[in-house]
């Protein structure tokens, strides 16, 4: 099959914190030709980058706490047990936001990083590619809240002990998808990271 895509038209629809693009396009179908002209909404969010906090000696997780527009009609409400992450800037390296955003999100730093995959968001609408890493950290001294106050962030740190994060996740505490992926690679990976990383 060929891959061919022929984009007719985009126009930006909405700018704002983020950015809308209407496409108007054609692809290569599996059988073969080509489809009819698709019209199709692209959000434009950017890339991001997360990272799972592991504290190897303590065998806990740090994972934040917060406000999230998107889970407003979420049974459990808009306030979600998630992973430090932000936002990837052009000419950015992937692993230098990790530490920054360790560091604003939560007070961290971190002792070793492993990049874990890339991947994408939601690719039915959304262009987001999310690089997403593990890294150690010593946990003892972290929690409390933090974030930027020009951000509008208010950022709750929790260290919990890595089984009790997994019950969290089979129990749907933990229901989005960077710290689902990110504790079930982890779990796949747990041995080797304890031997990896424990003092």
């Amino acid at each position: 099959m060929s891959k061919n895509l022929d984009i007719i038209e985009r126009k930006t629809v909405f700018q704002g914190f983020f950015r809308m693009d209407r496409y108007k396009l054609r692809h290569a179908l599996f059988q073969g030709g080509m489809s009819g002209t698709l019209t199709r909404e692209l959000f434009e969010r950017g890339h991001s980058v997360a990272v799972l906090l592991f504290d190897a000696n303590a065998d806990s997780v740090v994972l934040v706490e917060q406000f999230r527009v998107g889970a407003l009609d979420a049974p459990a409400g808009p306030w979600l047990i998630e992973l430090v992450a932000g936002m990837l800037d052009s000419g950015v390296a992937a692993d230098d936001v990790a530490r920054k955003e360790a560091r604003e999100e939560a007070g961290a730093e971190l002792l070793d990083l492993v990049h874990v995959c890339d991947y994408l968001a939601s690719p039915g609408g959304s262009s987001e590619r999310v690089s997403l890493y593990c890294a150690r950290v010593d946990s003892s001294a972290l929690g409390g809240v933090h974030g930027l106050n020009e951000e509008g962030e208010d950022i709750c740190v929790h260290v919990v002990p890595f089984e009790e994060a997994l019950d969290m996740m089979a129990n749907g505490v933990i229901n989005s998808a960077m710290p689902i992926i990110a504790l079930q690679w982890l779990a796949l990976n747990h041995e080797r990271m304890l031997d990896l990383w424990q003092d």
